[in-house]
C-alpha cells in the first residue's frame, strides 16, 4: 500500500450465507450414518466463509479467500464500471445483502462482496471512491451502443 492509500472499509462474509446448507446438513446429521459426513461438510463450509475477507481502500478493492491456499484478488477502483445491490429474501430478513462489482479487470470482471451489513451504504461509498479515483487517474469511460 502506498503512502497516499488509506483503508476505508473492511468486512467479512456473514455465516448467514451458509444457513440453507447448515440446515440441510444439520437435518441429515440426525441420522447416525450421515453424522460424520455432515459434520465435515458443515465445518468446511464454515471455514470457507470464515476466510472470505474484503478490504476497500482509496485505490483498490481487495478480496482475500482460501482455507488451505490463500488468494488475494485486487481490483483497481478506476477499472470498476458498475455496481449492483442484491438482497435475496432470506438475507433481507437478517439485514444483509450482496454488492456486485463489475469491472474491466481481466481476471475479475465480476466480483461479489457477499452477505455484508449496510451494503447500500458500502455500494455508495464504493461508487464515490471509483469516481474520485477515475478523476485522479484521468480515466474516462465511454459507452458505445
Amino acid at each position: 500500500m502506498n503512502s497516499n492509500e488509506t483503508n476505508v472499509w473492511q468486512g467479512r462474509t456473514s455465516q448467514w450465507v451458509n444457513f440453507p446448507a447448515f440446515l440441510l446438513w444439520g437435518l441429515l446429521a440426525l441420522t447416525v450414518v450421515l453424522l460424520p459426513i455432515s459434520a465435515g461438510v458443515i465445518l468446511w463450509r464454515y471455514l470457507v466463509v470464515r476466510n472470505e475477507e474484503y478490504e476497500l481502500t482509496s485505490e483498490r478493492l481487495k478480496l482475500h479467500s482460501g482455507v488451505l491456499n490463500k488468494t488475494t484478488t485486487e481490483i483497481e477502483l478506476y477499472r470498476v464500471t458498475d455496481t449492483q445491490f442484491e438482497q435475496p429474501f432470506w438475507l433481507r430478513l437478517v439485514g444483509l445483502a450482496h454488492v456486485v462489482v463489475i469491472s474491466s479487470d481481466k481476471l475479475s470482471p465480476q466480483t461479489q462482496i457477499r452477505a455484508v451489513p449496510e451494503a447500500r451504504a458500502l455500494r455508495e461509498q464504493l461508487r464515490a471512491l471509483v469516481e474520485t479515483r477515475r478523476n485522479v487517474k484521468g480515466v474516462r469511460v465511454s459507452e458505445l451502443e
